[in-house]
């Protein structure tokens, strides 16, 4: 299923009005089921339907399934693929199935209230930082040499936007991206929505078993809310760019977390609102 899809419009200048194709981002439901239960007694839960640009849905549903506590690593996992029987056919690609090992003791208490997010709002009902808090259970060592220069911070949303393909044809897709100490960039994912961005991150960061990302950069394309930094919580983020501008409640779980939050990262400036002490 492709990212982009042509449209014809009119286009509307000074100069004049004139008929042509334009590319925009493709959104699409993503439904995520989870398989769960012993060999012999194997159940469906349909945990999540969240509107995504396809591509990299196996990622999202598994950095859905981190994020929200129900998987702690790779191993939890004993495989993930797209459902083949689907009702419709619009549903094709667009409903994934991620195993859960038999050993897993899987808590359907976690799953009381149904999940429905949007490319704006992300999950609803996170609403205490004590409920984030309890979830993270990776074991991070704050370590004093991680470091970052102010000159690698000011190129990175300039080397982000050049990495974009999806967003210079359409200009309508969030990105997240991932980078070592020294700005070199290791991965980058895109989507409608911010919070489906960094899900893509972080589940091929599960699958490459490479968490928690405490000695790397994430920069999110937009604005941070609370729930971006909650994923950055789960994943073991210790420094954490936005182009935009942080919420209050943002900055308040980063302080809770020793996390550095940085700003407004953009034209040759950023604000640091939390532990400054990592920007040389």
């Amino acid at each position: 299923m492709s990212s982009v899809k042509s449209f014809q419009v009119i286009k509307i200048t000074k100069k004049g009005n004139s008929k042509g194709p334009d590319l925009l981002a493709v959104e699409e439901p993503l439904e995520i089921r989870l398989g769960y239960g012993v060999l012999d007694d194997r159940k469906q839960k349909n945990i999540a339907v969240t509107m995504r640009t396809p591509g990299h849905d196996i990622e999202l549903a598994i950095g859905f399934l981190f994020t929200e506590g129900l998987i702690v690593a790779q191993k939890d996992i004993v495989s993930a693929n797209y459902c083949e029987d689907v009702e419709i056919e619009e549903e094709r690609g667009n409903v994934v199935r991620v195993e859960l090992h038999p050993e897993i003791e899987f808590d359907l208490k976690k799953l009381e209230r149904n999940f429905y997010t949007t490319s704006s709002c992300g999950v609803c009902g996170k609403s205490s930082i004590e409920s984030i808090t309890t979830q993270c259970r990776l074991e991070i060592q704050n370590d004093p040499d991680f470091k970052v220069s102010t000159a690698v911070i000011h190129q990175l949303p300039i080397t982000l936007r050049e990495e974009q393909a999806v967003f210079e044809h359409t200009g309508g897709l969030h990105a997240t991206g991932l980078f070592d100490a020294a700005g070199k960039l290791l991965m980058l994912r895109e989507d409608v929505g911010r919070h489906n961005a960094f899900d893509k991150v972080i589940g091929a960061s599960v699958e490459k078993q490479s968490l928690p990302l405490d000695q790397s950069i994430v920069l999110v394309s937009g604005r941070l809310s609370f729930e971006l930094v909650q994923k950055a919580a789960m994943a073991g983020v210790r420094l954490l760019v936005a182009v935009g501008a942080p919420s209050s409640l943002a900055i308040d779980l980063a302080k809770s977390f020793q996390m550095t939050v940085i700003g407004f990262t953009r034209n040759d400036r950023f604000n640091i609102y939390s532990h400054s002490e990592r920007v040389i």
